[in-house]
C-alpha cells in the first residue's frame, strides 16, 4: 500500500499538469450536468415492510385519484371574541375564502367546514382542508402564493386565519454561519501552517471535491429521486472530511521537507504514509454511511450512498490533487519549523528543539494513565446522563416557531378540537376477501369506538367497488404521544381479531402511523447496524494496526462519544439547554433517525483520529521504540495536526446549526459535539492512557492471525526497504567506477 501511494503521489507532482486538467475538467463536467439537469421535485418517503406504507400502496390501487401522498393544508379559522364563526358576517367570509381555495389548478378537494361539520363545539374555531395533487415539496410556488394570498383576504376581513399542513413545506436553508464555519477552517489552517499557501491547499481541494460531489448529486437528483437534504449532508461531511485529509498530508509533506529530502520525494513519501492512514480512515467513513442501507429505507440509503460518494472523490483528490498542488505551490509550501513570515519564524525557530504540546501532553498522560482514564471516562459518563430520557419522534407543525403560521393553526386545532386533531389515523380496511364488507367496515368501526384514547371516530368511507373503506380516528392525545402510539398499536390489536372473524384487513396509516412505524423501523435496524459497521471497521483496523486490543479500544472509545453526543443534543433539542445560543425555538422529541444516523457518521469519523494519531505511533513502536516512547513520538508528531483537523471539522459541522431545516441543525450541532468529544476526551486522553496501561500487550496479534492477514504496510516499512536497495545501489555505482 506505502510502496503503491509513493509511487501515485511522485507520478502526480510530476505530472501535475494533467492531474489537475483531469479534476477541473470533472468539476466542469458535473457543473454542466448540474446546471441543464431538470428541477428535481422533492424526494419520495416510503418505509418499505411496514404496515403504514402497505396502507397507503392499497389506497394508491383502490381508490385512484386520491393522491394519499399529496400535499394538505388546513386553512383555520377563528371569530374575533364574542362572535362565533356561524355568524352571518363570518359565515359569509368563510364561504368566500372556500371558494377561492378551490379554484387552484393544482387542488383536487376542499371541504366545507359547515357542511363536513368542522367547527368547534364553542362555535369560535372552524377549519377548512386542501388537498393537492402533488406533494408540498412538488408545490408549484403559484399555488402556494394563492393560498397565502386567499387567508391574508379572509384575515382583511376581520378574522383570525392560519394555514397549517404540509402545503407551504419550504425548501431549507442553512444561513450563513456555513460561510463562518469555512473561515474559521481557513484560521485554523493557516495558524497550522503558518502560510496562507500551504493553509489554501486543503480548502481549495476541499472546495473541488465537494463541488463535484454536490454537482453529480444534483444531476442525478431527478432520475435518482434525491431530496434537498441528501446534498446538504454530502457537503457537510465532504467539506469537513476533504480538508482533513489534505491537511494531514500537507502536514507530512511539510514533516519530510524539514528531514531534507527533495520536493518530489517528499510528495511522494507524505502520500505512501499519511496517505495510507487517509485511504484506510476513508474506508471506515464509507462503510459506515453505506451500511446505513442496512435500515432499508430508501431516503436514508440514498443519504448515506451520496455521503460516500463525496468522501471518496475527497480521498481521491488528496491522494493526488495535493501532491499536484504542492508542485505548483514550489518553494512557497516550506519544512515544517521553518520561519514563518505570518507568525514569527524567529519565535518558532527557537522553540523548534523544545517539547511541543503534544509531547507534553503524552509524556503527562504516559505518567499518570490511570487518572485521565477515569477522569475522561466518567466525563463523558456524565455528558451521556440525558441520553436515558431520550424521546424519538419526528417533527411535526407542533415543533415549529410560534411565529410560523403553521405553528398557529396547529394551536388553534388543538384549542377548539383536541390535541390529536392534529394527527388523525387512518385506518384501512381491506374486504375483499371478506364475504360482508358493509358488515366488516361496521365492525371495525365499533370496535375503534370502544378503544380508549379515541375521541372521535368517522362512518367508513368505501371506495367505488365497495371493497375497501377509509376511516379517520381522532385521538385524545397529541401526534407526537405514548398515548397515540399506544392507540395505533391497539387498533392494529383489534385488526388480528377482525381478520379472524371477518376475513377483512385492518391497516392504519396517516402521517402520524407512518412516524411510529418509522421509529420502530430505526429501533430494530439499531443493533445489526452496529454489528454490520463495528464488526466491518473492527476487521480493517485489525489489518492497519496488526493488533486485536487497538481496535477493540477504538470501538469502546466511539461508544463512550456517540452516547455523550446523544446526551447532549437530548439536554439541548429535547430539554432547551442553551436552546436560544442554538437557535432552537421549539424543543421537543429527537428526530428518530438521530441515534443511528449518529452512530454512522460518528463511528467513521472517530475512526478517522484513530488511524491518523495511532498509526504515527503504530510507525515509531515498529521501528524500534518502546511503548511508551512511541505514544509521546505519535503524539509528537500527531497531536498539533489531529488537534487542527477536529477543530476545523467542529466549525464546518457547526455552520449547519444554522439551517431552517430542525434535522440539518440537529445533525449539525450532533456531529460538531461528537467530534469534540472524540477528538479531545477520547482520542487525545483516552486512547494514549489505555496504551500507556496496555504496554506491549496493546499490539499483541496470535501468530496465526498474522501470517493471515494481508500486509497493507501503512507504517511504511516497504519505502524504508526502498531507501535501502536505492544506497545499495549507489554504494555497487560507486565500486564500479572506483
Amino acid at each position: 500500500m506505502a510502496t503503491f501511494l509513493y509511487k501515485l503521489g511522485r507520478l502526480a507532482f510530476r505530472r501535475r499538469h494533467f492531474v489537475a486538467l483531469i479534476w477541473v475538467a470533472l468539476l466542469t463536467l458535473a457543473g454542466v450536468g448540474a446546471a441543464s439537469a431538470p428541477t428535481a421535485g422533492a424526494s419520495s418517503f416510503s418505509i418499505p415492510g411496514t404496515e403504514a406504507q402497505k396502507a397507503f400502496d392499497l389506497l394508491e390501487s383502490r381508490f385512484p385519484g386520491m393522491s394519499a401522498d399529496g400535499a394538505t393544508a388546513r386553512v383555520v379559522f377563528k371569530a374575533p371574541s364574542g362572535e362565533k364563526i356561524s355568524d352571518k358576517d363570518n359565515k359569509a367570509t368563510v364561504k368566500k375564502t372556500v371558494k377561492a381555495l378551490g379554484d387552484g389548478s393544482e387542488v383536487t378537494s376542499v371541504t366545507d367546514p359547515f357542511k363536513a361539520k368542522a367547527v368547534s363545539k364553542d362555535g369560535s374555531i372552524a377549519y377548512a382542508q386542501v388537498k393537492y395533487e402533488v406533494s408540498g415539496m412538488e408545490l408549484k410556488d403559484s399555488s402556494k402564493d394563492a393560498l397565502k394570498e386567499t387567508a391574508q383576504e379572509a384575515r382583511a376581513a376581520g378574522l383570525t386565519v392560519e394555514v397549517g399542513g404540509d402545503a407551504l413545506q419550504a425548501t431549507p436553508e442553512t444561513g450563513s454561519t456555513e460561510v463562518i464555519g469555512i473561515a474559521v477552517a481557513a484560521v485554523v489552517l493557516v495558524i497550522t501552517f503558518g502560510s496562507l499557501i500551504a493553509a489554501g491547499l486543503p480548502l481549495l481541494t476541499a472546495l473541488i471535491g465537494v463541488g463535484i460531489g454536490v454537482s453529480t448529486i444534483t444531476a442525478l437528483a431527478n432520475a435518482l429521486d434525491l431530496g434537498t437534504t441528501t446534498s446538504t449532508l454530502a457537503m457537510m461531511i465532504g467539506l469537513a472530511v476533504g480538508i482533513d485529509y489534505a491537511l494531514f498530508i500537507v502536514s507530512r509533506y511539510r514533516a519530510e521537507l524539514a528531514e531534507g529530502r527533495e520536493r518530489e520525494e517528499a510528495a511522494g513519501r507524505a502520500v505512501g504514509t499519511a496517505g495510507s492512514a487517509v485511504v484506510f480512515a476513508g474506508l471506515t467513513v464509507v462503510i459506515a454511511l453505506v451500511g446505513l442501507s442496512v435500515v432499508n429505507i430508501p431516503m436514508l440509503t440514498k443519504m448515506g450512498v451520496a455521503a460516500a460518494g463525496t468522501v471518496a472523490i475527497a480521498v481521491l483528490i488528496a491522494l493526488t490533487m495535493i501532491p499536484a498542488l504542492l508542485g505548483y505551490a514550489g518553494r512557497k509550501v516550506q519544512p515544517a519549523g521553518k520561519k514563518s513570515k505570518l507568525l514569527g519564524g524567529g519565535r518558532a525557530a527557537r522553540k523548534a528543539s523544545k517539547p511541543n504540546m503534544g509531547t507534553r501532553w503524552a509524556s503527562f498522560v504516559v505518567r499518570r494513565p490511570l487518572a485521565v482514564l477515569l477522569l475522561g471516562v466518567v466525563g463523558l459518563g456524565a455528558a451521556a446522563i440525558p441520553a436515558t430520557s431520550l424521546e424519538l419522534g419526528l417533527p411535526d407543525d407542533g415543533s415549529q416557531p410560534t411565529s410560523t403560521t403553521q405553528r398557529r393553526a396547529y394551536d388553534l386545532l388543538s384549542e377548539g378540537f383536541g390535541p390529536g386533531f392534529n394527527g388523525p389515523l387512518m385506518v384501512v380496511v381491506d374486504a375483499k376477501e371478506s364475504d360482508a364488507p358493509k358488515a366488516a367496515f361496521t365492525k371495525v368501526s365499533d370496535e375503534i369506538k370502544d378503544l380508549k384514547g379515541v375521541v372521535t371516530v368517522t362512518p367508513p368511507a368505501p371506495n367505488k367497488a365497495g371493497d375497501t373503506a377509509t376511516i379517520t380516528v381522532i385521538p385524545d392525545s397529541k401526534p407526537s404521544s405514548v398515548k397515540t402510539e399506544d392507540l395505533v398499536h391497539a387498533i392494529r390489536d383489534e385488526g388480528a381479531d377482525v381478520k379472524a372473524d371477518t376475513d377483512a384487513k385492518v391497516l392504519v396509516t396517516g402521517t402520524t402511523a407512518m412516524n411510529i412505524d418509522f421509529s420502530q423501523k430505526l429501533n430494530d435496524a439499531l443493533i445489526p447496524y452496529l454489528a454490520l459497521v463495528v464488526g466491518l471497521a473492527f476487521l480493517l483496523l485489525i489489518v492497519v494496526f496488526r493488533s486485536i486490543l487497538v481496535p477493540l479500544k477504538a470501538a469502546l472509545g466511539f461508544l463512550l462519544s456517540v452516547m455523550a453526543a446523544l446526551g447532549a443534543v437530548v439536554a439541548v433539542f429535547q430539554w432547551g439547554w442553551l436552546s436560544g445560543l442554538m437557535g432552537v425555538e421549539e424543543t421537543g422529541p429527537i428526530m428518530s433517525m438521530m441515534p443511528i444516523f449518529m452512530v454512522g457518521v460518528v463511528f467513521g469519523l472517530a475512526m478517522d483520529y484513530e488511524v491518523f494519531l495511532v498509526t504515527r505511533m503504530r510507525e515509531a513502536y515498529v521501528h524500534g521504540e518502546k511503548p511508551s516512547q512511541a505514544i509521546v513520538t505519535g503524539f509528537k508528531h500527531g497531536a498539533r495536526v489531529v488537534t487542527a483537523a477536529a477543530v476545523i471539522m467542529i466549525a464546518v459541522f457547526s455552520g449547519f446549526i444554522g439551517s431552517s431545516e430542525s434535522m440539518i441543525k440537529m445533525i449539525g450541532f450532533g456531529l460538531a459535539i461528537a467530534v469534540f468529544f472524540d477528538a479531545f476526551i477520547v482520542r487525545m486522553a483516552i486512547v494514549p492512557a489505555v496504551l500507556a496501561l496496555l504496554g506491549k500487550k496493546a499490539w499483541w496479534l496470535p501468530k496465526w492471525l498474522d501470517r493471515a492477514l494481508p500486509n497493507v504496510d501503512v507504517e511504511g516499512e516497504g519505502l524504508r526497504a526502498l531507501d535501502k536497495k536505492r544506497l545499495d545501489e549507489d554504494d555497487d555505482r560507486e565500486l564500479a567506477r572506483v
